[in-house]
């Protein structure tokens, strides 16, 4: 294997993947196992996570399925018991579990709406970080991605809290960065633009939205949970091993067209 080629080899680590059942999270999961990694496929429902776990391991990957709700304190100390003792530690972590229950104006938003994004979308990937450090501290290093959104750093209508939380989660990436480089933790954000999964259908399902956005992108098209993979397992691996803090967008130039 080249030199910069082996710099992709993920060999020996250990990955968690929030969020993985399904769309950009379940791209994110193959692609670290592709490139070597034992991953922990996890979301809410034990029998989505078993299911792709398990054809991850028909193609001769190492994964196992393990259901978390991230926003419930016992089951992300869970999560990351079952991790370490299943494969010794936490080499990688990705914070991709989000959700977005409220479109339209920051007036009509109820408080348990705002609370409920918040605590899922900032406070559980704050906590379930904080919960792998040890390991990864004890291992030498690791790499935390966390999947924010363009509408982290550009608002949208109907979007306001959502895209407070993704804000949020971009200056969390950067204090994490800041704070644990001396445990050899490095921590990056991805902020996809347009993609593809069932997250965005309400978007793309509709011809005359999609026509008129893809217009908009120098890229003249939307994106798929693939594209997003290959980002997150250049930042996972050593290929990677001189970001943190960053943030990368994979938006097609929406942030440039806007």
């Amino acid at each position: 294997m080249s030199l910069i080629k082996s710099r992709f080899d993920l060999t020996g680590k250990v990955a968690i993947v929030t969020g993985s059942s399904k769309g950009i999270g379940a791209a994110i999961a193959r692609g670290l196992a592709e490139s070597g990694a034992s991953v922990v496929v996890s979301s809410r429902k034990q029998d989505a996570v078993d299911e792709v776990a398990a054809s991850f391991v028909k193609d001769g990957l190492k994964a196992i399925g393990v259901a978390c709700h991230i926003g419930d304190p016992e089951q992300r100390v869970a999560l990351i018991e079952q991790t370490t003792r299943h494969f010794g530690g936490i080499d990688i972590l990705v914070n991709n579990a989000a959700i977005n229950p409220f479109f339209g104006p920051l007036e009509n938003t109820e408080v348990g709406v705002f609370d409920k994004i918040m605590d899922v979308n900032v406070k559980a990937p704050w906590l379930l970080s904080n919960l792998a450090l040890p390991s990864m501290t004890k291992r030498g290093g690791g790499s935390i991605i966390n999947i924010a959104s363009v509408e982290g750093l550009h608002p949208g209508y109907g979007l306001g809290i959502y895209s407070m939380s993704k804000a949020a989660l971009i200056m969390l990436t950067k204090n994490q960065a800041k704070e644990w480089g001396k445990h050899g933790v490095r921590s990056n954000v991805l902020c996809p633009g347009l993609i593809k999964t069932k997250f965005s259908q309400a978007l793309w399902s509709n011809e005359k939205i999609l026509g008129h956005m893809e217009k908009q992108l120098p890229s003249g098209r939307m994106g798929s949970v693939e594209e997003m993979a290959g980002v997150v397992m250049m930042l996972a691996s050593d290929a990677g091993s001189y970001c943190t803090g960053s943030v990368f967008t994979a938006d097609g130039g929406y942030l440039i067209s806007s």
